[in-house]
C-alpha cells in the first residue's frame, strides 16, 4: 500500500512537468485514434459489404458499359435470386464542390437488394410511382437541407444537360457504416431521355447488382455468369461487393499506407515524450533511490516504483487523449462529411489507444529503472540533484 501511494506521489511531485508531459501524450494519443479512425473509415464500406450481393461490370473498365439484353440472361443463371442494374450518373450539383455518388438504378430490385437502407414505406411507394423521384440519405438531405417534394437539378458530365429530380424519400442507413450521402434515381428517366437525345448511349448499364441465394455459393455463380458472356463483345467481370470494393481501396493503397506509417511516428513521439520526463526524474532522484535501498526495498521494488510513476502518466495522458478524440471525430465529420460519410471511433481504437499507453509507459522506464536498481548505494548518496 506504501509503494502505491508513492507511485502516484511521484507521479504529480513535479506538477508542470507532469501535466506538460499528460498533454503532449494526450495531444499523441488523440493524433493517433483519429489516423486509425481515418484507415477504419476506408474499410467501413467493405465490412457492410453483404456476402450475397455480386456485382458483375464491364472486363476492359467499370467506365465500359454492358447491354441491357445481359439482364435476362444473368437472371436464369441458377442460384441468382435477384437482378438489379444502373449507371454511375456523376452529376453535379450547383457546383463541382458540392460533390455525392449519384446513380441511375432499377429501383425496385436495387432496393430489395439493400435492406440496410430504411425508408418509410409512404416515401418509398411516392418514390416508386414517380419516375422523376429520387432517394437521398438522410445526410446528404440535412446536408443541402433539402426537404421531401423539393426540386433539385443536377448537371450531367457523362450525360450532358440539366436534369431535374423530385425528393420523394430520404433513406437512413440500418448500421452505422452505411453511407448516408448517396443519390439514386430511376434508371428508365435516364434511357428514356438517351433514347430520345443520344440513341447510341441507350439500353447500356455501367454495372448488374446480383442477388445470389447461398454466400457459399458466390464464386460458382460468379463464375456461370463470365463464361456465359466470356466470347461476348462487352466480355464481364464478377465478383463479390467485398472484392468489388476493395478493388477501389487498392487504387489508394498508398495514401493507407502513409497513414499508418504516421501512426507509427505518433508511438515513437508518445514514447520518446514519456521516456526524457522518467529520465529526468530517475536523475533527480539518484539519492532518494539510494535511501531506500538502505531501508531494504528490493530491485523489484524500485523497479516497480519507477514503473508505476511511468504508467500512472502515461495513462493519463491516453484517457485525455480517448476523451478528445470523440469531439474531435465529430467535427472532423461535419468538416468533411462529404468524403467520410460515417466517420465513427471504433471501440478497438480505445482499446488500442489504451494499449499504446501501457507499452509507452513500461518501455519508457525500462531504462531509468535498470539505471536505479544496479547503481550503488554510496555513489548514489553522493550524488545532488
Amino acid at each position: 500500500m506504501i509503494l502505491w501511494k508513492m507511485i502516484f506521489k511521484n507521479a504529480f511531485r513535479h506538477k508542470l512537468r507532469t501535466a506538460l508531459t499528460i498533454l503532449a501524450v494526450g495531444v499523441a494519443i488523440l493524433a493517433f485514434g483519429l489516423l486509425r479512425t481515418v484507415i477504419s473509415t476506408w474499410y467501413a464500406g467493405v465490412e457492410g459489404s453483404s456476402a450475397t450481393r455480386l456485382i458483375t461490370r464491364n472486363a476492359v473498365s467499370l467506365i465500359f458499359p454492358l447491354p441491357l439484353s445481359y439482364y435476362n440472361k444473368i437472371r436464369q443463371v441458377d442460384q441468382v435470386e435477384t437482378v438489379s442494374y444502373g449507371s454511375w450518373f456523376g452529376g453535379i450539383y450547383i457546383t463541382e464542390e458540392n460533390f455525392f455518388a449519384n446513380f441511375a438504378v432499377e429501383a425496385e430490385t436495387y432496393l430489395e437488394l439493400h435492406p440496410e437502407f430504411v425508408i418509410p414505406g409512404d416515401q418509398q411507394e411516392g418514390f416508386l410511382r414517380d419516375r422523376r423521384g429520387f432517394i437521398a440519405g438522410r445526410q446528404l438531405a440535412e446536408r443541402f437541407g433539402w426537404e421531401i417534394g423539393d426540386i433539385v437539378t443536377l448537371q450531367g458530365t457523362i450525360y450532358p444537360g440539366n436534369w431535374e429530380f423530385q425528393l420523394q424519400a430520404v433513406y437512413r442507413g440500418r448500421d452505422e457504416s452505411v453511407d448516408e450521402n448517396q443519390f439514386f434515381f430511376h434508371w428508365e428517366y435516364l434511357n428514356e431521355t438517351l433514347e430520345e437525345t443520344d440513341p447510341a448511349m441507350a439500353d447500356q448499364v455501367g454495372f448488374y447488382l446480383v442477388g445470389v441465394t447461398d454466400p457459399d455459393l458466390a464464386a460458382q455463380v460468379a463464375e456461370e455468369i463470365d463464361a456465359m458472356f466470356e466470347n461476348s463483345p462487352a466480355v464481364t467481370i464478377t465478383e463479390t461487393e467485398e472484392s468489388f470494393l476493395l478493388g477501389f481501396i487498392s487504387m489508394t493503397e498508398a495514401i493507407i499506407q502513409v497513414i499508418r506509417l504516421v501512426s507509427f511516428v505518433v508511438i515513437a513521439i508518445i514514447l520518446a515524450v514519456v521516456a526524457n520526463t522518467m529520465a529526468m526524474t530517475t536523475r533527480e532522484r539518484t539519492g532518494e533511490y539510494a535511501v531506500l535501498k538502505t531501508l531494504g526495498y528490493s530491485g523489484t521494488q524500485i523497479t516497480i516504483l519507477i514503473m508505476g510513476e511511468a504508467l500512472v502518466i502515461s495513462l493519463c495522458g491516453a484517457l485525455v487523449g480517448i476523451v478528445l478524440t470523440y469531439p474531435a471525430a465529430s467535427g472532423f465529420r461535419q468538416a468533411l462529411k462529404a468524403f467520410f460519410p460515417t466517420f465513427n471511433v471504433e471501440p478497438a481504437t480505445i482499446l488500442l489507444d489504451l494499449g499504446i499507453g501501457m507499452f509507452v509507459g513500461i518501455i519508457a522506464s525500462l531504462i531509468p529503472a535498470r539505471q536505479a536498481v544496479h547503481i550503488r548505494i554510496a555513489e548514489g548518496l553522493r550524488r545532488i540533484g
